[in-house]
């Protein structure tokens, strides 16, 4: 299972890299500027060289260094990690995120940061995807224990991204790579199954995509947005990531959708890096990305620790604070 897992974060980091460059850019656009983009481009969006990361895989990285540098899911040392990348000064990092870790920096407490800006947000700006783009560690970590992929799952964008539909989204789509790792035929209708007391908006979306999965709707029924808000950055990145017919096809697929184009393709780059493994990414896509040994090995590190969930962090974390209402 090691290509697998290592294919789940290098896909997610060629999603991030490949879109990065067209951030913000509606289809048309792309197309004239550049046609299908299927290889790494400099400069664009932030002005990066060609293969450069943002924050969706930088922010992942933290969470999987944490992870096996803990040898279990430590929400302090996340939100450590966080902080310490935050003051990185990073050119690309989402409004709550910033405000949130500018928070922590200053002395507020991880749980209650997150959940406190989350309470004084307005609808539309409360349920961004900047936590379902980096949780896919988790979900090579704890692949085969529902129950804590689900706790680490939800508490971890709780730090960030505290709305109920941010953390349940981070638990899909966990427990969907989850799934592809273990072998299992319906993936995403088994994350589904394990996700019953998600918001009825997120598992709308989401049951739309497996009903095209499993054959039962048409792709044509099915239409995407493109925006940063986590439902619909999760329903498209599903659905490319499922259905495509090689990894390389979802995350194009995924970029050329435009608008948060890094962030859709990170998600659907981790779905299709776990069904079709690193073998089947393209490896020029690789040798442009300065991070894939490092997280080729963490994927792999992920794959093979016995990663726990200790008594003390399980009590901690059962407080009923996470439970919040949409």
């Amino acid at each position: 299972m090691s290509d697998s897992a290592a294919g789940v974060l290098l896909g997610l980091a060629c999603g991030d890299a490949l879109g990065r460059p067209v951030e913000f850019q509606q289809t048309t656009s792309i197309q004239r500027r550049h046609g299908c983009v299927t290889e790494m481009l400099a400069n664009g969006t932030h002005g990066q060289p060609a293969g450069t990361i943002t924050d969706d895989t930088e922010m992942a990285l933290c969470v999987a260094r944490s992870l096996v540098g803990s040898g279990h899911f430590d929400p302090v040392d996340v939100a450590d990690r966080f902080v310490e990348w935050y003051q990185s000064d990073p050119f690309d990092i989402g409004l709550l995120t910033s405000t949130v870790l500018r928070r922590l920096r200053d002395g507020d407490a991880w749980d209650e940061a997150g959940i406190d800006e989350w309470k004084h947000l307005p609808e539309g700006s409360n349920a961004g995807n900047g936590s379902v783009m980096r949780c896919a560690p988790y979900g090579i970590a704890f692949a085969g224990e529902s129950d804590v992929l689900v706790t680490a799952s939800r508490v971890s964008s709780a730090i960030t991204h505290a709305d109920p539909r941010c953390q349940w989204g981070c638990v899909i789509l966990n427990a969907t790579l989850a799934g592809l790792l273990g072998g299992k035929e319906q993936p995403l209708a088994s994350a589904l199954e394990l996700a019953v007391n998600a918001p009825a908006e997120l598992r709308s979306a989401c049951e739309a995509v497996q009903a095209i999965v499993e054959g039962s709707e048409s792709a044509a029924d099915l239409e995407l947005a493109n925006s940063g808000y986590v439902v619909t950055t999760l329903q498209a990145g599903l659905y490319h990531g499922l259905t495509a017919e090689s990894a390389e096809d979802a995350i194009v697929d995924a970029v050329m959708l435009g608008g948060d184009t890094d962030t859709i393709a990170a998600v659907a780059g981790a779905v299709a890096g776990a069904r079709f493994g690193a073998s089947g990414l393209p490896d020029r896509w690789f040798r442009a990305i300065d991070e894939t040994a490092e997280l080729t090995k963490l994927g792999q590190q992920l794959d093979t620790m016995d990663l726990s969930l200790p008594e003390s962090v399980a009590e901690n974390l059962s407080s009923s604070q996470f439970d919040l209402q949409a």
